[in-house]
């Protein structure tokens, strides 16, 4: 089975998704699994999970409703709070969720030291018991914080998701990779290999731009560690259409062996995320 590891579903409007600025208005607009069914079909992907991009305990539902009525969504990534004094009970009552299969804060956007919160590391905690992944987003800046972080929880699976956004366009290298590669050295830590085209020029950006980057995720996390994600819808305003981004990474992906293929194409996703 290829799965696309990480992408999003959303109603827009511009007051829940502030983020959106001036320069995207392209995804200022709804994005429901209508609009990618006939993508990932195009592109030989079987499935996908979907990534919450609002911190609310609506969007995980408005998630979990998608997906239960669209079976090319194999699972959800949602969100709850997990500084709450009731985390680990909200996070039980979403681990009955059968598609729910991991949580993720916007880290990028809470100050360098959210992820020491002794409040957010205990609600990260109860992930554990139930089987649920974390998804770590966060800059380059906050990979050090990241580190710490998953050395204080070794026994949670974690994805770091978008490679943590290195500044590709600027073509960042020191100041990313030694960080990256400590986050790599914890085996509970995974990697997607995702929004990366919105890091770089948008829209003018080459192949050649993203071979060093993804060649170094190979060598720091392996075969085994590695996910295909597209970030569709966000990857809009970088490229042309989802395919351009897919084949993307399958184009770099050819120097790989078919086995090591088919795990960054899904194989690895499945496992991580409990996909069957």
């Amino acid at each position: 089975m290829r799965i696309d590891a990480h992408q999003h579903f959303w109603r827009y409007s511009a007051s829940q998704y502030g983020w959106i600025d001036a320069r995207m208005q392209r995804i200022a607009r709804d994005f429901l699994p209508n609009d990618l069914a006939p993508k990932l079909a195009a592109s030989e992907v079987d499935g996908c999970i979907a990534v919450q991009a609002r911190c609310s305990d609506e969007e995980t539902t408005f998630l979990l409703d998608l997906a239960a009525a669209n079976p090319f969504v194999k699972a959800v990534v949602g969100w709850t709070d997990l500084c709450a004094a009731d985390a680990a009970a909200r996070v039980a009552a979403l681990a009955d969720e059968p598609l729910l299969r991991g949580l993720r804060h916007i880290v990028q956007a809470e100050p360098d030291d959210f992820l020491a919160r002794a409040d957010f590391q205990r609600g990260v905690r109860s992930l554990r018991a139930h089987g649920l992944v974390y998804d770590v987003l966060v800059y380059p800046r906050q990979l050090g914080a990241a580190e710490a972080f998953v050395r204080a929880l070794p026994d949670q699976p974690f994805v770091l998701d978008h490679l943590a956004k290195p500044d590709i366009a600027a073509a960042q290298r020191d100041a990313w990779e030694q960080p990256f590669r400590a986050l790599a050295r914890h085996p509970h830590v995974a990697c997607k290999l995702s929004g990366m085209v919105t890091e770089a020029k948008w829209l003018a950006w080459r192949p050649d731009d993203f071979r060093w980057y993804l060649d170094t995720a190979l060598d720091a996390f392996g075969e085994d560690r590695i996910l295909f994600g597209s970030d569709w819808p966000v990857c809009l305003v970088a490229a042309a259409d989802y395919a351009q981004v897919h084949d993307l990474l399958a184009h770099w992906a050819e120097r790989l062996g078919p086995v090591a293929r088919a795990k960054l194409f899904g194989g690895n996703a499945a496992r991580i995320y409990r996909i069957a």
